[in-house]
């Protein structure tokens, strides 16, 4: 297990130096400069000089990226162009909002979409599981950000039951924090309830064909017997796959959403980002978000063992 988790480690290395390279050049494609984007259109030449200077935006491409380079290995990100702020610090709280909002959706559509999944193999061509399958493929139809508007809509602005827009964090005003992200949250577990349903559904039917689940029933067990010790273990190792892969994806990807509801999340701070021509924070961002990607594809890979025996790290 350590030497497998060792070697996982090791491949992100020359990973993440992809995506940095990848990002550093086509960040750096994109027409524009952003001295005159930050200064405006009346600044003179010498305050551009100067800020390209101070910026390190005047040198060859090649020294600039040495220079993030060796200031990354440092564990220095930068610091925002926009702001002034520390990247890495400003990154990590940022990511902090969107953890807790994506975690605890991910959390409540598992919970939600892995029973309804089993229970539509389980009533395999009965109404259950035509109702279930439908509605699964009608979230999947969503966009994120039309099905956030609605719920702003309804909830918020129609019913006001909830908060339109805005964040409070949890340590200021728990009461508060909890009423701002009940939207959010609501959207992304109705998107991602739809994907997790039908994976469950699809691997609780193939392990119900199984050999082993017949002789289970033929020894006289009952159905929550067989569903429960027998299918679930079994039917679940896929999910768990899919679940790590939403997981790692909404962690750096649920910008849609922040924006719709105006969180400042991960996602939110590298629009802006984009937007502003802020290197060191897009830079910063991106190589965070694979960093993301890879710490949790190696837990989904390390607990995989736990859900399937037959399977080594």
């Amino acid at each position: 297990m350590l030497r497998f988790a060792l070697t996982r480690i090791a491949l992100a290395v020359p990973t993440l130096l992809i995506v940095a390279v990848s990002v550093f050049l086509l960040i750096r494609l994109i027409p524009g400069d952003p001295a005159l984007l930050m200064l405006g259109d009346m600044a003179d030449p010498h305050s551009l000089a100067d800020f390209r200077r101070s910026h390190g935006l005047d040198q060859p491409l090649p020294v600039q990226f040495a220079l993030w380079l060796g200031n990354l290995a440092a564990g220095d990100l930068g610091r925002s162009i926009t702001t002034g702020q520390e990247v890495l610090p400003l990154i990590f709280d940022r990511f902090l909002v969107s953890a807790t909002i994506v975690v605890v959706a991910v959390a409540l559509a598992s919970l939600v979409a892995v029973p309804a999944g089993m229970l539509a193999a389980w009533r395999q061509n009965s109404l259950t599981d035509l109702a279930v399958v439908a509605g699964a493929t009608l979230l999947l139809s969503v966009p994120s950000f039309w099905l956030g508007l609605l719920l702003l809509l309804l909830f918020g602005m129609k019913l006001g039951w909830l908060p339109v827009v805005g964040y409070v964090p949890f340590g200021q005003d728990f009461g508060a924090a909890l009423a701002y992200i009940v939207l959010p949250v609501a959207t992304l577990v109705l998107v991602e309830v739809g994907v997790i349903a039908r994976m469950a559904r699809a691997s609780t039917l193939e392990v119900l064909r199984l050999d082993y689940v017949t002789h289970a029933r033929a020894k006289g067990l009952s159905e929550l017997a067989v569903m429960g010790r027998h299918v679930f273990w079994n039917a679940f190792a896929p999910t768990w796959t899919l679940i790590g892969l939403i997981l790692g994806n909404l962690l750096g990807g649920i910008a849609v959403v922040e924006t719709v509801f105006t969180i400042p999340g991960l996602g939110r701070l590298l629009v802006d980002a984009i937007f502003a021509r802020d290197y060191p924070v897009i830079q910063g961002c991106l190589l965070f978000i694979a960093g993301v990607y890879i710490v949790v594809n190696l837990v989904v890979d390390l607990l995989y063992p736990v859900f399937d025996p037959r399977v080594t790290a």
